[in-house]
C-alpha cells in the first residue's frame, strides 16, 4: 500500500513527456546516430562507385544514358528498403546488358522498359510464393560460365566504341569487324579508353589514402578532363535535360506476343537468380544477419516494377556495388537507400556534367568490367571439378547465340554430367599381388541397372575358378542388379572357387530383395557369415586405409612428440585413440591390467621405464590414468574379498592385484569418489574402478620421476573413466566426478586432450 496523500504524484524515473518516452526516444536516436555514422559514409562511397558504372551499363545496352540513373536510385531506394539482404546494393547490372540491348533492337525502349516492368511482377510473384531457394538450384559453374560470356560480349562491344567505330548488332559481326577496327581507329578516342584501362588496372597498386577514392570515379573523371583540355571533338554522352525529363512510360507492344512473354521469364530469371547468388555472395562477407531469399526476390521485383515503369534499366542486386558497401563499413540497409538518394540528387543537379564524359572513357571502363567477369579462379576450378567442358560449351553459347539459349545448354550439359556421374558406377577387378591372394572386385556409388553392362564386363575379365573378394561400398542397391550379381555369384562357386562379398555402404545388399531401393543413413552392417581372421583384417588395411593414414604419419617417420602418456588397462573394449579423438604420433600408450602405477623390481619396472621416458625423454605435458566400466580386476579384487580363489588365473595375476587392492581399501574407508559413484547409481565394480583411478592418481604424486614433475607444473595429472555402456568419458579427480559431455576443461587437462 501507498502511504503517501493521493494528491502528491508518485515520484518518476522518466523524464516529463510520457512514461519513459524520452529514454526511449533518446536511446533510439543513439541507437540511429551510431549506425548512421557508419551508413552516411558508405552510401556516399558506393554512391562514386555506382556513378560511372550506371552510366557505362546504360550506354553499353542501347538504352537513354539517363535510364542506369533511374535503375541505380530506384535500387538503392525500394530494394534496399523492401529486399531480404540488408547489405546488398541494387541497381543495373552488367549481366542484363547483353538481353536488354538485344530487346531495345527487337522492340524499341518503351516495350523493353515494359518488359522490365512485368518482369518484376514475376519475381514478386516468386517471391510471394516462397520459391526463393529453388532459384539457387542452379549449377555454380553455369553461372560463371553465363557471366564470363557477357564479360566477353561487353568487351567485343566496347572496344569497338573505345577505338571510336560503331559496334555491330553480334558478338560474331563485332569480332569479325575488330581488324577494320584497329585499321580505322579514332587516336584521341582509343588514348582516352585506354588511359582508362591503364588507371583501372593500377588503381590496387597505389597508396592507401589514394584508394580511398573509387577506381572507376578516378578513372572517368580524369579520362573526361583529358578530353576537355585535349581532345574536345570526340564523342561524349548526349542527354535531353535531367533525370525526371528522361522519365518514360512503358508502352505494350503492337504484335509478337509470345517473344514479349519470352523476354519477361528471361529477365526474371536472369535477375533473380543474379540477384540471389550476389545476396549470397554478401553474406559470405559479414557476419550479421543472413539474407531472407524470399523477401529479397520481393524486393527487387518491386524495384523492376518501379524502374520499369519510370523508363529506367532493370535492376538486380550487383556484386561490385555490395561488397563495396560492406569493405566501406555499412551497418543497415540505410546505406543501400541513401546511396540512391544521391544518385536522384546528382542526377536532377549536375546533369550538366555528366555530359562532358566522352563515350569512350565509358568504353574502357567497360571493358575491365567486362573482363573482370572472366576469372581464372573459375576456369582452374571447372578444370580440377571435371567441369571445363560444361564452362567453355556455355560461354561460347552465351556469346555467339544468345544469353537464355546458352544458359539452357549449360543447364541441360550439367544436368546430364550429374546424371552421368551418378550412372557411371566405379567397378574394377583388381589382379591379386601375388598368386595366393584372390582376385578382388570393388563396386562403389549407386548400384542400379544402368550399372548392369559395365558390371557384366568387369565380372567377365576375372578369370575362371579364381578366388574373389567383392568389396561394396554402395549407397544405393537396386534388385536388378543384385540378380546380376547373385547370378553371377554361381559360376565361380560351381568351379570351387571362392566368392566373398565384405559390405561397406550404407545400404545392405540384402535389403534389395525385400524391398524398394532406397538410400538410407548409415547403419552398423551385419557381421560376416564367418570370422575373418587378424590378417585378413590387415589385408583390408592395406587395400581401404593404408593411402589414407600414410598423409597423417609422413611427419612421423624419423620422431614422435606425443602430448600425452596414457595408461589404461588392457581390456579389448577401451580404446584410447577412439575416446580421445587423437591420432598417430599423439598418445603414448601403456597398458596393464587394472591401469595401475607402481615401481617394483621386475616386471613392474617397465612402467618406471615408460613414464620416466614419457616425462624426461619426450615431455609430455599430460600423464593420464584411464579406468572403465565392469573392468576384470576390479572384479577380480571384489571377489577375493568376498573369499573366492583367483588362483586359477595364475600366481602372476594374483601378485599384480597386489596393486589394486589399495584401492578397495579406499572404497571401503568412504573415498569421495566411491560415494559420488554409488550416489550416482554406479555398481560396486564401476565405483572400485573409479576410486582406482583416484588412487593412482595419487601414486603419481609419490613417484620419483613423475612427482616432481606434476610439483614444477611440467605435467598435468589427469583421471578418466569410460562407461563402455553408455560410451560417455568422465573425469575422475581426488574429491570425485565430473561429466565431460560437451564441457571439456582445456586448462586442466592439457593440450593433448584439450585440442582435439
Amino acid at each position: 500500500m501507498d502511504a503517501r496523500p493521493p494528491t502528491v504524484p508518485a515520484p518518476s524515473h522518466s523524464p516529463p513527456g510520457g512514461k519513459g518516452g524520452g529514454r526511449r526516444f533518446t536511446f533510439a536516436g543513439r541507437l540511429f546516430t551510431a549506425h548512421l555514422s557508419k551508413d552516411l559514409p558508405a552510401s556516399l562511397v558506393v554512391f562514386l562507385v555506382a556513378l560511372p558504372l550506371s552510366l557505362g551499363i546504360a550506354a553499353a545496352s542501347g538504352a537513354p544514358i539517363m535510364a542506369g540513373l533511374i535503375a541505380a536510385a530506384v535500387g538503392g531506394v525500394v530494394a534496399g528498403s523492401l529486399g531480404g539482404s540488408p547489405l546488398q546494393v541494387s541497381g543495373p547490372a552488367a549481366g542484363l546488358t547483353v538481353v536488354v540491348a538485344g530487346l531495345v533492337q527487337e522492340f524499341g525502349w518503351q516495350v523493353t522498359c515494359a518488359i522490365t516492368a512485368a518482369a518484376g511482377v514475376v519475381q514478386l510473384l516468386l517471391g510471394i510464393s516462397r520459391v526463393g531457394r529453388a532459384a539457387l538450384a542452379v549449377s555454380p559453374v553455369v553461372v560463371k560460365a553465363m557471366l564470363a560470356g557477357i564479360g566477353v560480349t561487353i568487351i567485343l562491344q566496347q572496344l569497338h566504341v573505345l577505338l571510336g567505330s560503331e559496334p555491330a548488332g553480334s558478338a560474331f559481326e563485332n569480332l569479325t569487324a575488330l581488324p577494320a577496327a584497329i585499321t580505322n581507329l579514332e587516336l584521341h578516342a582509343a588514348l582516352l579508353g585506354l588511359a582508362v584501362v591503364a588507371i583501372l588496372l593500377c588503381w590496387k597498386f597505389l597508396p592507401a589514402a589514394v584508394r580511398r577514392v573509387p577506381g572507376p570515379l578516378a578513372a572517368v573523371t580524369a579520362g573526361t578532363v583529358l578530353a576537355v583540355a585535349f581532345a574536345p571533338g570526340v564523342e561524349r554522352i548526349s542527354l535531353d535535360g535531367s533525370i525526371f525529363d528522361a522519365i518514360a512510360l512503358p508502352r505494350l507492344p503492337d504484335g509478337n506476343w509470345r517473344a514479349f512473354a519470352f523476354a519477361v521469364l528471361t529477365m526474371a530469371l536472369i535477375a533473380s537468380i543474379e540477384s540471389l547468388l550476389s545476396a549470397v555472395a554478401v553474406d559470405k562477407m559479414q557476419t550479421g544477419p543472413r539474407t531472407n531469399l524470399n523477401r529479397e526476390l520481393i524486393g527487387q521485383g518491386a524495384a523492376n516494377i518501379v524502374s520499369g515503369s519510370l523508363g529506367g534499366l532493370p535492376v538486380t542486386g550487383v556484386i561490385v556495388r555490395s561488397a563495396t558497401n560492406v569493405e566501406a563499413g555499412a551497418a543497415t540497409r540505410m546505406s543501400a537507400i541513401l546511396h540512391g538518394v544521391w544518385v536522384l540528387a546528382f542526377s536532377a543537379l549536375f546533369a550538366g556534367l555528366i555530359q562532358l564524359i566522352p563515350l569512350a572513357v565509358l568504353a574502357g571502363l567497360l571493358v575491365v568490367i567486362g573482363a573482370r567477369l572472366i576469372k581464372l579462379a573459375d576456369i582452374r576450378t571447372s578444370h580440377r571439378t571435371g567441369d571445363l567442358a560444361i564452362y567453355a560449351v556455355t560461354l561460347v553459347c552465351v556469346v555467339f547465340l544468345n544469353l537464355l539459349e546458352g544458359v539452357m545448354i549449360g543447364l541441360a550439359l550439367a544436368a546430364a554430367h550429374v546424371l552421368w556421374r551418378v550412372l557411371r558406377t566405379p567397378i574394377r577387378a583388381h589382379r591379386p599381388a601375388a598368386p595366393p591372394s584372390p582376385w578382388r572386385v570393388t563396386i562403389a556409388g549407386s548400384c542400379s541397372f544402368f550399372a548392369l553392362p559395365k558390371l557384366s564386363g568387369v565380372l567377365q575379365s576375372v578369370p575362371a575358378g579364381a578366388d574373389v573378394v567383392v568389396e561394396l561400398n554402395a549407397d544405393y542397391v537396386d534388385h536388378s542388379f543384385r540378380e546380376a550379381l547373385l547370378a553371377w555369384q554361381l559360376q565361380p562357386q560351381a568351379t570351387g572357387a571362392t566368392v566373398i562379398l565384405e559390405e561397406h555402404g550404407n545400404t545392405v545388399f540384402q535389403d534389395a530383395a525385400r524391398q524398394a531401393p532406397r538410400r538410407e543413413d548409415a547403419t552398423e552392417l551385419p557381421l560376416p557369415p564367418r570370422k575373418v581372421p587378424l590378417l585378413v583384417g590387415i589385408n583390408k588395411y592395406h587395400r581401404r586405409f593404408a593411402h589414407q593414414v600414410r598423409p597423417l604419419v609422413h611427419d612421423l617417420t624419423d620422431a614422435q612428440n606425443p602430448d600425452s602418456l596414457f595408461v589404461a588397462c588392457v581390456d579389448s573394449r577401451v580404446n584410447p585413440n577412439l575416446i580421445t579423438s587423437s591420432g598417430p604420433g599423439d598418445l603414448l600408450t601403456l597398458r596393464n591390467i587394472g591401469n595401475v602405477v607402481c615401481r617394483d623390481a621386475g616386471q613392474e619396472a617397465s612402467i618406471d621405464a615408460t613414464l620416466s621416458f614419457a616425462v624426461n625423454g619426450l615431455g609430455v605435458q599430460s600423464l593420464v590414468i584411464c579406468g572403465h566400466s565392469n573392468c576384470g580386476a576390479m572384479k577380480a579384487v571384489l571377489a577375493e574379498a568376498d573369499g573366492a580363489d583367483n588362483s586359477s588365473l595364475g600366481a602372476a595375476f594374483a601378485g599384480w592385484l597386489d596393486h589394486a587392492r589399495p584401492s578397495y581399501a579406499e572404497l571401503l574407508a568412504g573415498h569421495p569418489v566411491g560415494r559420488q559413484a554409488a550416489q550416482d547409481g554406479y555398481s560396486t565394480v564401476d565405483q572400485l574402478a573409479m576410486v582406482n583411478v583416484a588412487v593412482q592418481l595419487a601414486k603419481l604424486q609419490e613417484h620419483p620421476v613423475a612427482g616432481p614433475a606434476l610439483a614444477a607444473g611440467k605435467v598435468q595429472a589427469v583421471g578418466l573413466f569410460y562407461d563402455i555402456a553408455t560410451a560417455k568419458v568422465l573425469r575422475i579427480t581426488a574429491d570425485g566426478i565430473e561429466d565431460l559431455d560437451g564441457s571439456f576443461d582445456a586448462g586442466v587437462q592439457g593440450r593433448a586432450l584439450a585440442d582435439r
